[in-house]
């Protein structure tokens, strides 16, 4: 990392739900709503967001634990605003708080996001 990214950094991104992100599409349940697996996937995008400027060359992360729950329903259509917020960092380790959201504020989920950073050449040639 070429600066360690600070506890309290956070990063904010909003997706709208499309008939892709429901849980029929990915394969999570048989409803026309956004699916767990999608939430999911657009908190780590948003923790990666938060890594972004920390990173150095040739360094990227990738997720070791999740802990995640999904509250309330998203229909098609509707607006998740997604924060992580960095919570604890000890060297290559950093923890995210995150928090999804509907444009008026009710909390669609939360949960905590551990990514550790690593040399990506470094970490592709152990996988065989």
């Amino acid at each position: 990392m070429n600066d360690m990214v600070d506890v309290g950094t956070a990063a904010t991104q909003s997706f709208t739900v499309t008939t892709d992100d429901t849980a029929i599409a990915v394969g999570s349940g048989s409803l026309p709503v956004l699916g767990t697996p999608r939430l999911l996937a657009w908190c780590e995008a948003v923790t990666c967001q938060a890594l972004a400027d920390s990173l150095g060359n040739g360094s990227t992360s990738v997720g070791t634990r999740i802990s995640l729950e999904h509250l309330v329903a998203s229909p098609v259509g509707a607006t998740v605003s997604v924060t992580a917020t960095t919570a604890y960092v000890d060297g290559r380790l950093v923890r995210f708080a995150v928090a999804a959201s509907h444009a008026d504020g009710k909390l669609v989920g939360s949960g905590e996001i551990t990514r550790v950073v690593v040399d990506a050449a470094r970490f592709m040639s152990r996988i065989s």
